[in-house]
């Protein structure tokens, strides 16, 4: 897996609003600067500018900020990608990333990619983007995927997503998961639909994905909130590596276990881990035999 482990909950920001950008920071565990969809085209040098001075006034957290530069085969992506390199942020996301040479042109550029996966050829080729060396985590987009396919929603009524986008999904998070990157979650766009949200985040959390892409503050939260394990099902976690550290087939809590659900385990103390609530939390060691050893650490 990726040695960058941030935090679930990722939140956009538009480039040329950095006034926001310290709430963002302040309230989420990384912060998108977009550069692309965000900012209007007579305002992209405008973004860019004021990203230089979030770094010259000593307020850009390069650690924790991804840029969205602009799509491969734009007129603004090399400006984007001087900006970022002089401004220290390594991590950048590629939106339509679709072919492998355009995203190692951008790794050959001193920059670890995250892959926003949103066309109809983006899918098709998600499995090899995502073992392009350099590249660190994987995310889809819905709605760009449905234009791209000529149609016209990408939901049904019931604000279901149609079977194209589900299938977009999971293409995505396998390729993400076969190459050991990090998969994150698509955004939801209704802000008010915290119900809808929260659903949305545990299949993610279920599933795999792990992290959730906020398009507001308000939505970080319930990211958080989502992908952190609750205490009975840390406390069952522990119990069941505690139980089998050696692994192999038993029971436990009247049901059999095995391979597959000591790995789920291990999954589960790992996120609570990673202190999803931002607060301080329990550190496990886990071995791949199951034993673990706790501690505590302070997450920030």
């Amino acid at each position: 897996m990726s040695a960058w482990e941030p935090g679930p909950g990722f939140l956009f920001c538009p480039a040329d609003r950095p006034e926001r950008y310290a709430k963002a920071l302040e309230r989420s565990d990384v912060v998108i600067l977009d550069l692309e969809d965000a900012v209007a085209e007579p305002a992209k040098e405008a973004a860019r500018a004021a990203v230089r001075q979030l770094a010259a006034d000593g307020v850009l957290d390069p650690d924790r900020t991804v840029v969205r530069v602009n799509a491969a085969g734009t007129a603004h992506l090399a400006a984007d990608l001087a900006l970022t390199a002089a401004t220290g942020v390594r991590r950048v996301m590629l939106p339509k990333a679709e072919r492998p040479a355009e995203v190692a042109a951008v790794v050959a550029a001193g920059h670890d990619v995250l892959c926003l996966v949103e066309t109809p050829r983006g899918v098709e080729h998600a499995g090899v983007l995502a073992e392009v060396p350099g590249v660190v985590a994987m995310m889809w987009g819905a709605d760009d995927l449905v234009a791209g396919l000529g149609g016209t929603a990408s939901r049904r009524a019931d604000s279901s997503y149609r079977d194209v986008v589900r299938y977009a999904r999971s293409r995505v998070l396998v390729a993400a998961k076969a190459a050991e990157r990090l998969a994150l979650d698509g955004v939801h766009m209704d802000i008010a639909d915290t119900d809808g949200l929260r659903a949305a985040c545990e299949d993610a959390v279920a599933v795999g994905f792990d992290a959730g892409v906020a398009i507001h503050p308000s939505q970080v939260p319930v990211i958080r909130e989502a992908f952190a394990p609750d205490a009975e099902r840390v406390a069952w976690a522990r119990d069941l590596l505690a139980a089998h550290a050696a692994g192999g087939v038993g029971t436990h809590g009247g049901r059999m276990v095995d391979g597959p659900i000591y790995a789920q385990a291990r999954r589960v103390l790992r996120l609570a881990e990673r202190g999803a609530t931002g607060e301080t939390s329990a550190t496990v060691e886990i071995g791949e035999s199951g034993d673990h050893r706790e501690g505590t650490t302070s997450d920030g």
